[in-house]
Parts: C-alpha cells; structure tokens; sequence
C-alpha cells in the first residue's frame, strides 16, 4: 500500500487524523513482515519519528525499502511514539523521561536502531544517557550504541551502495544541525547521493542553521524567518532547483517559506531520492491532480 504524505495542517484538523490513517499505514509494515525469514546480514528496528509519522509518510517507506536493498530484514515496532525531544527542549523532564523509557524498551532488543532523522537519533544516543539515572541509564547507555542515522548506518554498517537515480539537475544538500554537530554526520550523505549519480552543490553557509530548531521557530518567529531567508538566498544562489537533507523538520520549514516567498525550489528527504522516490513535487508542496503533499 502507498501512503501519500504532506497534509496541510487545515486538512489534519479536518480529517480523522493523520495518525490514524497514515502513520498507522506506515507501522503496519509490520504485519506484512511477520512470517518473513531474517535476511542474511540482520535485523534493523526502524524508528519512524514523529514527522515521517504525521507529514511525510513516505520518507519511513524509502528508508525500508533502502536498508532491505542494503540486505537488513526491517522491524517497526509497533508501539513506538514520540521520542521525547520537544519536551525535553522545552524543560518537560518528567514528560520527558517517561517517553525515555518507553523508546527503550521498544527498541532495546534490536542489534540495530535506525532513524530518518539525526534529531531525533541524537536525543536517543546523547540525552538519553544524560537525561535517565540508575538502571534506566545504564539502558540508556546500550541502546545508544546501537543507535544510527539513516545514512549513517547505510555508510558506516551497511557499506551500501545505492542505484543509480535520475534527476533533472544538481541538489543543493542541507546539513541539518543535530546531525552535524550531535552526531558528525556530513560525508556520509554526499557519498551516497554521489554514488547514486546526483551532483551535490554545496551551500556557501553550509554549517548555519536553517532557522527551524524545533520550538524556536515557534518562540522566536522573526529570527526563525530570517534565518530560513538566509538560507533560501544561499540554495539559489547554489543554481540547484532541488534542495535535499536528513532531516524532514528542516524541510518542511524551509518548503514553507519558500512557498511564501514564491521560490521555484523542491524539498526532498535524502531516504526518497536514493530510493528514487521523487513521482510528486516533493515536501511541502501544493495538492497536484487530487493528490496531496
């Protein structure tokens, strides 16, 4: 079953939830994956994340369909939710540690943790650690191990090489903040975009944040807006039209104001266009023929 992604928010308010009819698609790979003999090199638990969740269904798809071409037989567990971060961010310790607690028993029986996002990768290997006491840390501190990013387990574990992909022209790649300051993740993405034949063009500001930061946008709306503006300018200024990163929060900010803005640029997860993935217009774009995004 193909699930479309990207609702508007006015859609979620007016529709039975996104959660329900979606995301729930997108755990129910499950079901389609009991009875099946693990592959060859292991199993993978992947970690959906709030965001491929809700908005971007298709991203949690790529990333299986790439770590089973990668010869991993892929598990979602079926009770996973939100990993805790906006609370955290926001001071919600005990809301916090709760969904802490949670995430790990979920995932702590899994050789191999992956997630779509280095956000969200990061809070489970560095503030989970930080965040839980006792024997919950000591937990904490295993499953943080074996937790990775989508590209970098494809890289750093997998050594996998992807198919070639076709694009119209360059990509300008957005390296979004936690992964490439929490977990250093930065030649990991452009080698496999590189292997898959898509010419990477790199931002001059590459290391600046694009304005998204979870909450801040929310809490500082201006700065936030300014920043994704910077940002935008510096993505054109690169000549490519698409612009793709790891981490779909960064994606649907900046794909907002671009649309703001009237900007002709495509926002893409990494998972989608190495999957080849790319038969819509990408994140955050306007309904095309009855579809929505």
């Amino acid at each position: 079953r193909r699930v479309v992604g990207d609702r508007h928010v006015h859609e979620r308010h007016r529709r039975r939830s996104v959660r329900d009819r979606e995301g729930a698609a997108a755990r129910g790979l499950v079901a389609a994956q009991r009875g099946v003999a693990d592959r060859e090199r292991g199993t993978v638990a992947l970690f959906i994340t709030c965001l491929a969740d809700l908005m971007r269904p298709a991203t949690a798809f790529a990333a299986v369909r790439l770590l089973e071409s990668a010869g991993f037989t892929v598990v979602i567990p079926e009770q996973q939710s939100c990993c805790g971060q906006p609370g955290y961010n926001n001071g919600d310790y005990r809301g916090a540690r709760a969904l802490a607690q949670r995430t790990i028993a979920q995932l702590e029986a899994y050789p191999h943790v992956v997630l779509p996002s280095g956000s969200c990768a990061g809070m489970l290997r560095h503030h989970y650690p930080a965040l839980l006491e006792g024997e919950w840390q000591v937990r904490a501190q295993a499953l943080a191990g074996r937790v990775y990013e989508l590209t970098q387990f494809l890289r750093e574990v997998a050594d996998y090489t992807p198919q070639p992909v076709t694009l119209a022209g360059p990509v300008a790649y957005h390296d979004a903040c936690a992964g490439l300051r929490e977990l250093g993740i930065r030649r990991e993405p452009r080698e496999l975009l590189q292997a898959a034949g898509v010419e990477v063009r790199e931002l001059a500001q590459r290391d600046v944040c694009c304005g998204f930061g979870g909450t801040f946008c929310a809490k500082m709306p201006e700065i936030s807006a300014k920043m994704a503006d910077d940002k935008l300018r510096d993505i054109e200024a690169s000549g490519a039209r698409d612009v793709v990163a790891g981490d779909i929060g960064c994606l649907l900010a900046l794909a907002g104001r671009a649309r703001r803005l009237n900007k002709d640029l495509r926002f893409r997860h990494i998972a989608e266009v190495l999957a080849g993935d790319m038969d819509d217009d990408g994140i955050g774009a306007p309904p095309r023929s009855g579809r929505g995004h």
